[in-house]
């Protein structure tokens, strides 16, 4: 082979080389694009779940706050009721008592 030749050869193993080499480049560069988008969705996807749990807990604490309040008005009512029962209690004894006194006086107890 003369110079010529040789020259043109080389010239083609080096195209071939510098056209394998693009490739493989390109493909790295795919994949860091891929992981890259794959970071990006996990670090949205990250974001979406802490604010649904900022909810969630802000939720919570409401709920919390207005079972508490619920919680004070049932007590509050029982002691109403507790005292309601009393007076209906002492009233009851009391009409009694005023019946058989009436009795006893002679008249006729309503």
């Amino acid at each position: 082979m003369d110079a010529a030749s040789l020259g043109a050869v080389g010239t083609i193993v080096v195209g071939l080389a510098a056209a394998a080499a693009a490739i493989i480049g390109q493909r790295g560069a795919n994949r860091a694009n891929q992981s890259g988008a794959v970071l990006g969705g996990y670090s949205t996807l990250v974001d979406n779940l802490q604010e649904e749990r900022d909810k969630l807990t802000a939720k919570l604490a409401e709920n919390e706050r207005r079972l508490a309040e619920a919680y004070n008005e049932l007590s509050t009512e029982r002691t109403e009721k507790a005292g309601l029962l009393a007076q209906i209690t002492t009233l009851t004894d009391e009409n009694r008592q005023l019946r058989e006194r009436i009795a006893d006086l002679g008249g006729h107890p309503t």
